[in-house]
This record gives C-alpha cells, structure tokens and sequence, in this order.
C-alpha cells in the first residue's frame, strides 16, 4: 500500500516552514524550524493560560522597579515579548523574530536602541543572538536601523514589506531576511478591483515570485520568506521559496492534504534581471506610485501599534490593581 506523503512534509522538502504564531502547543505539535511572532501574535499569546504566570511575573517585576509610569509600562510590555519569544526559542531549532515597537517605525535612532535592549533582555534568558531576528517594519527608518544592526552581527527580519522597491531597499541594505506580504496585498487588490483571483493570478503571489527572481538572479543573500496567507493555494503557488511563514490554521490544512505539490521557486529557474540600487529619493518616489504598498504599510503600523497600546493599557491596568 502506498502511503501518500502529506503536501505539508512535500512542502518541509524543498522550503524552510516557519510558525506564524504564539501558540505554543500549536508549535509543538506542528515542529517548525522557526518561529515569528508580532505585537498582535503576542497580545494574543498573553492573553492564554500558558502565558498567565509571566503576565503575573512582569506585573511584579515592574512593581519593583517602580510601577505604572510610562516607562515602566513600556519596559514590562517589551519583557513579556522577550517571555513569548523565549518560550517558543525552547521550542523551535532555528530562530525566533520579535518585533520593535511599531511607533518607532519612523525612528532610525530609537529602533536601534530597541533592537538592543531586545538582544540583552534573551541573553539574560541564557538566549543568545544567533536565536533571535529582530522585526523591524519596511520603511526607509526601519531599513536604515536594519543596515545598522546587521553590521553589529544582529541580524533582522523585515515586515510588513508590500512592494519590491522594498525588497531591493533591504536588499541594498544587506538585510539577513525580509517577510514579503501575500494575503494583505490580495486583500487591496480585491477590494479595489472587486476580482477574484486564482492562486496563479494572486497579486500578492506575483509580488514574492517577481521578489524571489531579483534576489536569485543577482546572487542577494537575503533570505525571501513569504508571510500573510489568505489560504493554501497561495502557500501551495510559492512552494520553493526560502522560508514561508504560515499559521497553524494553514499548517494543518497542508498536513491533512496529499496529492503532488511541485516545486514552482527554485534559484535555477530565475530568469536574468538587472541589479538597481534606490536612494532614500528614489525610494520614497517608488513608494508614493505605488497606493498598495504606501496603504498596506500604513495599515499594518497603525494596527501593530494599536495591539501594542492595548498591551501596555492592560499593563498599566494590572500595576493599578
């Protein structure tokens, strides 16, 4: 009898599976090599029992240190990021990305600063820096404090990146991996077109291929790791990719699935295309053409911070009791 090989396992052939979650028992039932987490991811995550006794943990912590002033606020929020991160560190081989704080997405200096302070808190953890990918949004800040911190032997991830003037930022930049976005960018498309798409039409699957080419073509190192899926087929479209980071929901669909998954990306089949390089100019022109990706970023700072404000409000909450 043949037993037919789950187009999850396929999948863990020819791509590195990366966990989109906090959820802990997810990520040890599912094994992923690696695991990125997000201000909503860890909002989430705390919000679990698993999580109850750091919450309770940092509480006290920040009591010591002197209660619920805004500082204060904000050093507890980034321990508890520190303690979701660590917790899934235990749990994964590779990596794990823990993100600087979206209001500080506009701040080369600050987010520098942040990404520090990220390192020093997991090394107290006995986690060292190798562990760890520091997440920093796509704007030309945030790529500029990446740059930076790649030449400090910190290495990065960079999200919430809609557009391939982007990734040719990063790229510049020498980045160690950007998160191109699929689902978001087939959301504004949808929205503003009223098409339906097919995993072949997907304009957030063409964004990563179009991506995946350029990099490959011209020998970049930085690792394409596909993120923010709206369903299967859009997995299934990028199969061969680097990484693709995919949500438990996601995960076991693949897993409960069988049949042929080929392999569409792979650095042989890149067709040839120039290197170019963008300036901060050139960037932001690049970006103002293009409303998907101007909209998205935006978007996607605005809600971080917004999940991120409603983690200190409940910390401060918790100081007051």
């Amino acid at each position: 009898m043949t037993i037919m090989t789950s187009k999850l396992e396929q999948l863990r052939a020819m791509t590195t599976v990366v966990a989109d979650t906090g959820d802990i028992e997810a990520v040890a039932r599912l094994k992923p090599v690696d695991c990125t987490t997000n201000p909503s991811i860890v909002l989430k995550a705390l919000g679990t029992e698993a999580f109850a006794d750091a919450f309770k943990e940092a509480i006290a912590w920040g009591k010591a240190k002197g209660g619920a002033n805004e500082a204060v606020v904000e050093a507890i929020a980034d321990r508890l990021a520190v303690s979701v991160g660590a917790a899934l560190a235990g749990l994964v081989p590779g990596r794990v990305s823990t993100e600087v704080d979206a209001d500080l997405s506009f701040d080369t200096k600050a987010s520098i600063e942040k990404a520090h302070g990220i390192i020093a808190a997991y090394k107290e953890r006995g986690i060292e820096r190798d562990r760890i990918l520091i997440k920093l949004a796509s704007t030309w800040e945030g790529i500029r404090a990446a740059e930076v911190l790649q030449n400090e032997g910190i290495d990065c991830n960079l999200t919430l990146l809609f557009s391939k003037a982007q990734a040719i930022a990063c790229a510049d930049a020498k980045v160690f991996l950007i998160s191109p976005f699929v689902g978001r960018i087939l959301d504004w498309y949808k929205k503003s077109t009223g098409e339906n798409y097919t995993s072949e039409t997907d304009p957030g699957v063409l964004s990563v291929r179009s991506i995946y080419n350029y990099y490959k073509s011209n020998g970049i190192k930085t690792i394409v790791m596909g993120a923010s899926f709206r369903n299967a087929g859009e997995i299934e479209a990028l199969a061969g990719c680097d990484r693709l980071t995919i949500s438990p929901q996601l995960l076991d669909e693949l897993d409960a699935a069988t049949g042929d998954l080929p392999r569409l990306l792979s650095p042989e089949s890149v067709k040839p295309e120039p290197r170019v390089s963008l300036d901060e100019k050139a960037f932001r022109w690049a970006m103002n053409e293009d409303a998907m990706a101007t909209e998205k970023l935006a978007e996607g700072i605005r809600g971080f911070a917004k999940d991120l404000g409603t983690l200190r409000a409940q910390i401060a909450k918790a100081l007051a009791a």
